[in-house]
Order: C-alpha cells, then sequence, then structure tokens
C-alpha cells in the first residue's frame, strides 16, 4: 500500500511539472501565445519630418511587442518594430497573420500625404517582418480598418481631411489606393455646443478632420467620422472594385463645433454610439442596416455629473455582451462607465481613474476580462480587470512602460 501510494504521488508531482512548464490548454495541448501590439507616436526617430504629428513630441519606438499572460492580464516585452513614423492605429486581420499600421505622418518626401503599412506577424514569437508600405491618399492617417472580406484597408486621413480604400493583396501587401473622398464643405465654430462650464476644449474646426472609418458587420456600408465638420458620413460600399458611393442619408450632423472623433457599433448592429470630442457626449444612433441611415436618440455627457472644466473625448467602446458602453476622457483622465437598457439608452454607472494621462484609447483583450488603457503623455498603458456583471473597473496595479502609446491591438496566431 505505501508503495502505490508514492508511486500515485509521484505521478501527480510529474504532472504538474509538466503542466507548470508547458502550460496547457484544454486535453494536455500547449497554450497558444497572444500577442499584444502597442502602436505610438515616434516622430523623433524619423531622420526628415518638417513637423510633429502630434503633441508632445512621440517618445515610442514604433510598434512595441508583448507577450500576454492569459490569467493576470500582464505584458511582457518582447521586442519593437523600430518605425519613425508614429504608427498611431493598428489592425489585425482575421486570420492573425498579418498586421497594418496607419503611419500619422504629414508627408512623403515632396507629398503631402502619409503612409499605410503591412507586416507579416511571426506565430512563435510575435515578431514583425515588414511587407511593404503605400501612401494613404492624405496626410496624417489616423484610423485604419479592415473590411470583413477581408480585401480592403479602409483609411481616415485625419490631417488631409480625407478616407481611401486600398486593396490587400494575396500575399497579405497593400495596393495603391482604388479610391480617395474628399470630404467637402464648411467646418464647424470652435466653442461646442454641448460644452461644459468653464471649458476651453477647442480644437479641431480649423478644417476638415477624418478621425475615424469603419464598415457595418454587412460590409455593405462604410461609415467614417469628419471631428471639424461635425458630421458622420455614410457611403455604400462595392466590395467588387473597393469604391464608394454617398448613402441615401450621405451624412447626419452632430451639434456644431461638438466634433465626433470615434463611433461603435452595438453586437445587435442596430445601434450605434458616437463620442465627442469637445462636446463631452455620448450620443446614440438608431442604424438602419439596410440603407445605413441613422438617427440620433439619446444623447448623456461622458464626465461625471458637477465636473466644469476642459476635457477632450477619445475612445468609445461596446462591450461584446452589449451591456457596457466605455467612453474615454483625456484632462479629466477618466474611462466613464454606462450599462445599457433593453432599448440601448445609456446610464452613467462609474467613472475610472485611468492612473495616467491622457487616455487616448483602451483596448478589450480577445476575452473581455481585461481592459488595457494608453495614457499618451504618461508614457504607459495601465491595466484594469472589468467586472462582467457591473461593468466596472479594478486597477490590477500594472503599468507598462510605453513611450507615447496610442492603440493596443492583440493577436491570437492560430486561434485559441
Amino acid at each position: 500500500m505505501a508503495e502505490s501510494a508514492a508511486t500515485r504521488r509521484e505521478f501527480l508531482a510529474a504532472a504538474v511539472a509538466v503542466a507548470g512548464v508547458t502550460g496547457v490548454q484544454g486535453a494536455g495541448r500547449p497554450e497558444k501565445p497572444l500577442f499584444a501590439y502597442v502602436g505610438t507616436f515616434s516622430s523623433p526617430l524619423q531622420d526628415v519630418l518638417p513637423t510633429q504629428v502630434d503633441l508632445p513630441p512621440g517618445n515610442g519606438r514604433g510598434i512595441h511587442i508583448f507577450r500576454v499572460d492569459r490569467e493576470t492580464g500582464g505584458l511582457t516585452a518582447a521586442g519593437t518594430f523600430d518605425l519613425g513614423t508614429s504608427p498611431s492605429c493598428l489592425a489585425v486581420n482575421a486570420a492573425a497573420d498579418r498586421l497594418y499600421s496607419a503611419n500619422e505622418t504629414d508627408r512623403v518626401g515632396e507629398s503631402k500625404e502619409g503612409t499605410v503599412s503591412a507586416f507579416s506577424i511571426d506565430a512563435t514569437t510575435g515578431a514583425l517582418t515588414l511587407l511593404n508600405t503605400v501612401r494613404s491618399g492624405g496626410a496624417g492617417p489616423t484610423y485604419v480598418a479592415l473590411h470583413p472580406t477581408g480585401r480592403y484597408l479602409l483609411t481616415a486621413n485625419y490631417f488631409g481631411g480625407s478616407i481611401s480604400v486600398l486593396p490587400v493583396l494575396a500575399d497579405g501587401r497593400l495596393g495603391d489606393a482604388v479610391d480617395v473622398k474628399q470630404d467637402e464643405g464648411s467646418v464647424g465654430p470652435t466653442k461646442a455646443t454641448s460644452v461644459q462650464p468653464g471649458s476651453f476644449a477647442f480644437s479641431g474646426h480649423d478644417r476638415t478632420h477624418a478621425h475615424q472609418i469603419l464598415p457595418d458587420a454587412s460590409g455593405r456600408f462604410v461609415l467614417h467620422v469628419d471631428l471639424g465638420q461635425d458630421r458622420i458620413y455614410v457611403w455604400k460600399f462595392d466590395a467588387e472594385t473597393g469604391k464608394l458611393s454617398p448613402a441615401n442619408q450621405p451624412w447626419v450632423s452632430l451639434p456644431a463645433g461638438d466634433g465626433p472623433r470615434h463611433v461603435h457599433f452595438h453586437p445587435n448592429g442596430r445601434w450605434l454610439y458616437s463620442i465627442q470630442e469637445e462636446g463631452s457626449t455620448i450620443v446614440l444612433f438608431d442604424y438602419d442596416s439596410s440603407s445605413g441611415a441613422l438617427k440620433a436618440r439619446q444623447t448623456v455627457p461622458s464626465l461625471p455629473a458637477g465636473y466644469a472644466g476642459s476635457n477632450f473625448c477619445s475612445e468609445i467602446l461596446v462591450s461584446a455582451d452589449g451591456k457596457f458602453v466605455y467612453g474615454g476622457n483625456r484632462l479629466h483622465d477618466s474611462i466613464g462607465i454606462f450599462s445599457l437598457a433593453a432599448d440601448g439608452r445609456l446610464t452613467q454607472v462609474g467613472n475610472e481613474w485611468t492612473r495616467g494621462n491622457y487616455p487616448r484609447s483602451f483596448t478589450f483583450d480577445p476575452t473581455g476580462g481585461f481592459l488595457y488603457c494608453c495614457n499618451q503623455r504618461a508614457d504607459n498603458v495601465t491595466i484594469f480587470r472589468v467586472n462582467r456583471n457591473s461593468g466596472l473597473l479594478e486597477f490590477t496595479g500594472r503599468y507598462v512602460p510605453v513611450g507615447n502609446p496610442s492603440i493596443v491591438v492583440f493577436c491570437e496566431p492560430g486561434g485559441g
């Protein structure tokens, strides 16, 4: 009996040791790596750049690569792809083997145009290999999104006030733009209609500024946001040619000067949430997926009740379960947390300090259990645990040093 018990103990100890070394996923399968890529403002690395693309001057190294601890949410540095053109927005394809960056520069040589780059992803190390770089169709590309077909990359050029469609070639490289649309028309006032008391938040109403572009779930329509014009544009998309044409309702206007920055669809595809940079508001729109039409239904402040002073909103995200909306506040340096009623209406339930300065964006990990916040002027990424029941955020105590972080995206090569 003693010998049998000892044998069992030895077997269990060996099994535990093996699990600790390999990491077990399912029936003894090694856990696949999960990588995080942080895009930064990195203009000092560039040899020739007549003007900075953002303030303060970029301290990043380009694209920073991290291995993610799935249990704790922690990030371990795994290298960088040094790039001096401020890759401030990143997108990973569905196959998790290609990454694309919007390089927020304002010129290429003598041309007042930015660039977009394509990279292959090493499934084992997460390392990036540059495939090619093409012009973005306008100055200061600030946002990229992949079309659901995977055949096109959509780009919003902030300083150029334009959007473009770039074909994704069979090997993942990018072709030259097949369509470019220039925002035209008057811009809004420098003082926002919905601004809170004591605010001097005015920034982007000197000209047209295309700040974001994204397709709806069907890919039949593409939306883009022009902060300077206080508009959300809606385009029909031809998946065969990559061409854009105005929808029946070509745009919807926000209050003058409020400055829509980013939008995000609810998982049901029927509601769209827009955050206004200067107005510090979140607007709920009903979205008609058959026509692309938008109709505003509710407006709420992004800030807690009683706050007075300047603020610039940044990111907006809807949780994958469709229960909560999160809105970023720069200068107030917080994330507003909103619960959603059965009809999509918002109620603020919390407001979490980001533990850093000027939160430019934030992202959920693939499970939705952690939120990663890019504190641009604090040179760090902070990590929060998400309470799935209340929507509230709990700081994990983890600060990840990254110079002028702008965005975090995740990549799980080969799937989960």
